[in-house]
């Protein structure tokens, strides 16, 4: 195994390193679908490198060895990875393989639950309003999704901010935002390093709404206001029991990404930007070649020293 082998574990670092640029410079429609398949390749890519020193590791150990009937001297001399190395990425693909797992498992339960709890909802249309005393506002993933307002919320806003509110969480439900945001947070709890990228792309994912919110409604100074009255809302609200999975519920309340999406709406619509583009793409090719390259690495090693 040499040195290409690592690289596929350090470009995560890199994505995680300019995630949050990404998302606010790039069209958040094309940064959610970049940033989300940045991550699962990555990911992937990095989980592949620590198999792969993993195998080389195992193969080295006396009974893999005589079983493979392998050279053990020829393993040692042509393979440069140390056995810490492999242990060390042993100990983490099991970590991280478990980690995923469990997340796999609960994200999993918690689409269902929203499924359920979209299908037990009152009518028949994607929209309920619901008698609560605290305003909210969110999407339920479901067959059929459903978008849940309640009608404090709705008291709260005017008529035209009504509308562009309910455009928002359409964006959700027609575009199905929470497969982005699942694959992207798997991704992270298989390679922790691309972290920022799963905020990143709930970042852009509202972001999207924002902006298909202001061409549906031709003012985006509207949507603008809409998102900074439903966080004062939000925030003035009682306490509710959380929904399963519903998105841009807590969104509309959080203080971080709110002032970066109301300034962006303030702003002129994003406008791609080529380079950007063109540099994540080299980084995933790159990493690609990478990772074929020490796959390559590993079938060498195996068959000279099987030889």
């Amino acid at each position: 195994m040499h040195l290409a082998v690592y690289l596929p574990l350090l470009s995560p670092l890199a994505a995680a390193l300019s995630a949050r640029r990404l998302a606010a410079r790039l069209d958040p429609r094309l940064a959610t679908w970049l940033l989300t398949a940045a991550a699962l390749i990555l990911a992937a890519a990095s989980t592949i490198a620590l198999g792969l020193l993993t195998t080389a590791g195992l193969v080295r150990i006396p009974l893999v060895t005589e079983a493979g009937k392998l050279s053990h001297t020829a393993l040692v001399s042509t393979d440069p990875t140390s056995q810490f190395v492999s242990l060390a990425a042993g100990l983490l693909l099991t970590a991280v393989g478990l980690a995923t797992a469990r997340a796999f498992w609960r994200r999993g339960r918690a689409l269902l639950a929203a499924a359920r709890q979209a299908r037990r909802l009152p009518g028949n249309d994607d929209l309920v309003i619901l008698d609560d005393p605290a305003a909210d506002a969110f999407t339920l993933p479901g067959l059929p999704g459903r978008i849940v307002i309640s009608t404090r919320m709705l008291n709260g806003l005017t008529e035209p901010e009504r509308v562009a509110l309910i455009a928002h969480e359409r964006a959700h439900l027609r575009h199905q935002h929470h497969w982005f945001t699942t694959a992207t947070h798997l991704a992270a709890t298989l390679n922790p390093l691309l972290k920022p990228v799963s905020r990143a792309v709930s970042y852009t994912v509202e972001r999207w709404a924002d902006e298909y919110a202001a061409r549906t409604s031709g003012d985006r100074r509207l949507v603008a206001r809409t998102v900074a009255k439903a966080a004062l809302l939000k925030a003035d609200s009682p306490p509710r029991a959380a929904t399963a999975l519903g998105i841009a519920g807590a969104e509309l309340a959080a203080g971080g990404p709110l002032p970066r999406r109301v300034a962006a709406l303030m702003a002129a619509p994003p406008r791609r930007r080529f380079l950007l583009i063109a540099a994540i793409a080299a980084l995933l090719l790159l990493t690609g070649l990478c990772t074929i390259d020490a796959t390559n690495d590993l079938e060498d090693l195996l068959e000279a020293a099987g030889a």
